[in-house]
C-alpha cells in the first residue's frame, strides 16, 4: 500500500497554491495520465465546500476512473480527498498550505492501495516517481500562472 509525503516551499501566497490546487476542472491540461475531470455535484459545508468530483486516468494502455470527496476548506489551510469509486480499495489523500515567509509551504500526502494485484505491484515499482512528477506538475503550472519569482528573492528566502 503506497504512501507518500512530499514537502515543498513555493515562492507564493498560500491562498494561490490552494486556488490552483482547488481548480479540478484545469487538472488535464498539466498533471500527468490525467485524461478528463468532471465536478458532479457541489455543496457548501460549515467551514468547507465539498465536491464529488470524477478523474480519469490513462496510462499506455490501462485508463480508470476515479471518484472522490473532495473538501475545500475556507480558510485555505487544506484540501481533503476521500475515495468514493474505483479501481482502489482505499486512496486518502490531502493538501495542506501554511504561510511561510513570503512564499507557502505545500504539504502533499497520499495513501492508496490498488485492488488488482499486478496494478499493485506495479504502483510500488514507480510510485515514488509518480508522486514527484505530479507535484513537480503543480509546481510548474504555479511558475506558469504566477509568474517566476525574483532570483534575489528566492536566495534570500531558501
Amino acid at each position: 500500500m503506497p504512501r507518500h509525503r512530499e514537502e515543498r516551499w513555493l515562492p507564493y501566497p498560500p491562498e494561490l497554491i490552494y486556488d490552483l490546487v482547488a481548480d479540478i476542472e484545469s487538472y488535464p491540461a498539466f498533471i500527468p495520465w490525467c485524461e478528463v475531470t468532471r465536478i458532479r455535484n457541489r455543496r457548501e459545508g460549515d467551514g468547507f465546500d465539498r465536491l464529488e468530483a470524477d478523474l480519469i486516468a490513462s496510462f499506455k494502455v490501462y485508463r480508470a476512473r476515479l471518484s472522490s470527496v473532495v473538501d475545500l476548506h475556507h480558510d485555505h489551510s487544506r484540501i481533503v480527498i476521500a475515495y468514493l469509486d474505483g479501481p482502489l480499495r482505499h486512496l486518502d489523500s490531502s493538501w495542506r498550505f501554511q504561510a511561510s515567509r513570503n512564499g507557502c509551504r505545500l504539504l502533499f500526502e497520499v495513501d492508496f492501495e490498488f485492488r488488482n494485484a499486478v496494478l499493485r505491484k506495479l504502483a510500488g515499482v514507480v510510485f515514488t516517481e509518480a508522486m514527484h512528477r505530479i507535484a513537480g506538475a503543480f509546481e510548474a503550472r504555479a511558475r506558469d500562472l504566477y509568474g517566476q519569482p525574483d532570483k534575489s528573492d528566492q536566495n534570500r528566502l531558501a
